[in-house]
């Protein structure tokens, strides 16, 4: 059955959603994006979300389409429409239509569109799925804070991890240290303590990396906020990434090296269960 798209306020069936070829997000991608988990047919992090959102929009000097509470009522209608229960919510911003110029006028309405998608991993009732990763070189730009579109560097990571027989791709900069995967934060456990990179224009700010670091304070448990390199996740305890749709989930495996014992870490599963109770929590 076809999917309900909505696209700059109207909810259209998905062979009738179109945007102009000559769309900035298109040509140059000259775009912002975010993509959201929904569980129990909710969006979670939603205030998360839209904080990062309205920056990427600020560094982009994108104008802000729309009010926050007429983004939450169409975004929230997409996912009724869709009858989603658990799944992934995309939505995506472009600067607007214009003939094709590297310099951009003033005042050009944005092109907002959304659609919805089914996990592409195990849901939060089941057990988490575990990530074997292959490690790749990080080529992105230097502003990997911003949540742009041109995720050529993601694509290219991906592949290699995917012939690599791998899940994910865990990309490294050109200095030795480990930034993140394709799609999802990364981070290791030592001694109990989760040693995470810190936060600069160098990393995305991810919204589960947020809620989980959170969860992971209120629950005593030490975080450690350093870079480190690939032979420093070789000898770690445990690893894991976190994710919208994914949540927290264990890493067991980077470049056909076990990581610990093997098995999915104790850190790794008490995050996961009490990130979810969190989420869930800030649903009431």
């Amino acid at each position: 059955m076809s999917r309900t798209i909505w696209l700059n306020g109207e909810y259209l069936p998905e062979n009738k959603a179109q945007v102009s070829i000559f769309d900035r997000g298109l040509l140059f991608a000259d775009a912002v994006y975010e993509g959201f988990g929904v569980l129990d047919g909710r969006i979670v992090d939603f205030l998360y979300h839209l904080q990062r959102l309205s920056r990427s929009l600020a560094e982009l000097e994108i104008l802000s389409p729309m009010s926050d509470a007429a983004l939450l009522d169409g975004l929230t209608g997409l996912i009724e429409q869709n009858n989603v229960q658990e799944g992934f919510l995309y939505l995506h911003i472009t600067r607007g239509v214009h003939d094709r110029d590297y310099l951009y006028p003033g005042g050009l309405k944005a092109t907002v569109f959304a659609f919805t998608q089914p996990l592409h991993d195990g849901s939060a009732s089941e057990p988490p799925t575990p990530l074997r990763l292959a490690s790749a070189p990080d080529i992105r730009w230097a502003r990997r804070d911003i949540k742009t579109s041109n995720l050529l560097g993601q694509v290219l990571a991906k592949e290699i991890a995917r012939k690599a027989g791998a899940d994910e791709a865990l990309m490294i900069d050109p200095e030795g240290y480990v930034t993140e995967c394709g799609a999802m934060s990364f981070f290791i456990v030592r001694d109990n303590q989760i040693c995470a990179r810190p936060l600069k224009r160098d990393l995305l700010p991810g919204i589960t990396r947020q809620t989980m670091l959170k969860v992971a304070a209120e629950q005593g448990i030490t975080i450690v906020e350093e870079r480190y390199r690939l032979e420093d996740v070789f000898g770690a305890d445990e690893a894991f990434a976190t994710g919208a749709s994914s949540y927290i989930q264990p890493v067991l495996e980077v470049d056909g090296k076990v990581i610990g014992t093997g098995a999915i870490g104790p850190v790794t599963m008490r995050l996961r269960e009490e990130y979810l109770v969190s989420v869930r929590a800030a649903f009431e």
